[in-house]
């Protein structure tokens, strides 16, 4: 078995950074946060995003009902019943929302803005093998490629 070596610049330890997370909050929109922020938003995902919540997010996408029934995986007639009781979403429902409001917050910022990023999720994409981005909005998986492929943009690395 190897042993792990420390290595140091000069005889001086390197100090670790911590990269913030970028993380979605309806009342002042995207901000930055810290690990205890990130406990944070585990906790509201745990305890489900409210539809009224989740109507404010609806409002600024070009996605329609059945799109979203789509991505969180349940039916139209679920959706309209979340609205007409007011329910909260599950966990794994509330986690998907977030997933794609932070997706969305990078595509737009990647693409300067809403329109070129709509347009991007709604054209067949070579390098994610021909199809649409905006199908792969259904999975985690998906959504995590989706981030992947906006970051290689960002950086230019477009093969």
């Amino acid at each position: 078995m190897k042993k792990s070596k420390t290595y140091a610049q000069q005889e001086k330890e390197l100090p670790i950074v911590a990269e913030q997370m970028a993380v979605y909050n309806a009342s002042i929109g995207y901000s930055s946060i810290d690990d205890k922020g990130v406990l944070s938003i585990i906790d509201s995902i745990n305890r489900g995003i409210s539809f009224a919540t989740f109507e404010d997010i609806i409002k600024k996408y070009s996605f329609t009902i059945q799109n979203w029934a789509e991505f969180l995986h349940i039916s139209n007639k679920t959706l309209s019943r979340y609205q007409k009781e007011s329910k909260t979403f599950d966990a794994l429902q509330s986690e998907r929302i977030l997933q794609i409001e932070i997706l969305y917050s990078k595509g737009e910022e990647v693409f300067s803005n809403r329109g070129h990023f709509t347009k991007w999720l709604e054209t067949k994409n070579l390098a994610l093998g021909d199809i649409l981005p905006l199908d792969l909005l259904k999975t985690s998986f998906g959504i995590n490629l989706l981030m992947d492929e906006l970051i290689r943009i960002e950086h230019g690395v477009l093969a």
